[in-house]
């Protein structure tokens, strides 16, 4: 038979008391508190979109929509517009804090928008975007009173950046774009009167090309001018045969090379 064996000691102690159940209490669950999101109290940045691609101007308010959503402004757009006469009447009924304006429009150009909205001594900022990266689109823009200049391309990546440099009161502009801008910049600094001398222009010729290179429409000129559009492709036709160009962006280009007019 086999025997369970107990030590000595083990059989000495003293049996331990069961201990009497403990009435366990349920705990209630701890709601866990979600961070909470300060709001935005800022007021709203109003914007207007001078674009005339509608699926472009939808992508911006898509990309404001976001900047709102994660960002220390508030955004509203208060208006769109796809002319320059359209801009201009928006401007001086909504009075927009900042505008986010294409070059290229169904009538007129941003240059010349610019060049309106400096006339009505617009208090606001002004963000050119714009396909073209040329470094003379984006000097005539900038001389024109634009704040910054993003390329459509770089929107993504920089435009949320140039928003807020803007509004901050400064000047935005991206490393290449900067690059360009200087380029044109110490070219017409160093440009001397000789060069101006191998183009002869009339006086009137010479405000043609003026109105010209402000990116002003053939209408345009004609009415700060005071004469007929058929006057002005006359005198269109003539400058062009001088400079030896073929369109307007030639002429503009060369004059501005030339220094026979500046921007």
């Amino acid at each position: 038979m086999t025997a369970t064996i107990i030590s000595a000691k083990t059989a000495a102690s003293p049996v331990a008391p069961v201990p009497a159940p403990v009435a366990h209490k349920i705990a209630t669950p701890l709601s866990v508190s979600q961070p909470q999101t300060v709001p935005n109290t800022n007021p709203p940045v109003s914007v207007l979109l001078v674009d005339d691609q509608q699926g472009f101007r939808q992508g911006l308010r898509t990309l404001l929509d976001f900047f709102t959503a994660n960002g220390t402004h508030r955004f509203t757009v208060v208006g769109e517009a796809t002319s320059v006469d359209q801009a201009v009447n928006l401007v001086k009924a909504q009075h927009p804090a900042l505008i986010l304006l294409d070059l290229e429009l169904s009538q007129g150009t941003g240059i010349e928008a610019l060049n309106e909205l400096a006339a009505l001594n617009y208090g606001g900022k002004v963000l050119v975007l714009s396909a073209y990266q040329q470094d003379e689109w984006v000097f005539r823009a900038m001389q024109a009173g634009a704040r910054g200049y993003v390329s459509k391309d770089r929107l993504a990546t920089q435009l949320c950046e140039a928003i807020h440099t803007v509004l901050r009161g400064e000047i935005f502009l991206s490393s290449e774009i900067a690059a360009g801008f200087f380029r044109v910049f110490h070219f017409y600094a160093g440009r001397s009167l000789q060069a101006c001398q191998t183009v002869h222009l009339t006086d009137r010729e010479q405000e043609v090309l003026h109105w010209l290179v402000q990116g002003a429409s053939n209408e345009a000129i004609a009415q700060h001018l005071f004469i007929t559009i058929a006057t002005v492709k006359a005198h269109l036709t003539a400058i062009f045969e001088k400079l030896q160009v073929t369109s307007r962006t030639q002429a503009i280009v060369k004059a501005l090379k030339l220094g026979v007019v500046t921007a």
